[in-house]
């Protein structure tokens, strides 16, 4: 993934006048670099560690996995605070028979 070219596309749906959304880009984009190096780790190192304590040896979860959850959680908030701005993109409709959610109609819960 072009991080470069994501930001440029959220930078492109938000208003950019708007501080705090213009933060929340970036702050969404610094967490997907996180989230990389995670996965960099992760692959090479595993998805688990062995902890050795005197004679004592547990395996545990590698701490990167842990990591990627939280990072995850904050992606997931970030990306429901988003405000996009719906100038130039084309109206959104339904995949149930093409019609926008206006078109709906009682008969089309049955």
């Amino acid at each position: 993934m072009n991080l470069e070219n994501l930001k440029a596309q959220l930078m492109s749906r938000i208003d950019t006048n708007d501080l705090l959304e213009v933060k929340k880009v970036e702050r969404y984009i610094e967490l997907l670099k996180l989230d990389k190096q995670c996965d960099e780790v992760l692959e090479r190192d595993g998805s688990t560690i062995i902890v050795e304590n005197g004679k004592q040896r547990f395996i545990k979860s590698h701490p990167a996995m842990t990591d990627k959850t939280k990072i995850n959680t904050q992606l997931i908030a970030l990306e429901k605070s988003f405000n996009f701005v719906d100038e130039g993109l084309p109206p959104t409709t339904s995949t149930v028979e093409g019609k926008s959610k206006e078109e709906y109609t009682e008969a089309d819960l049955i």
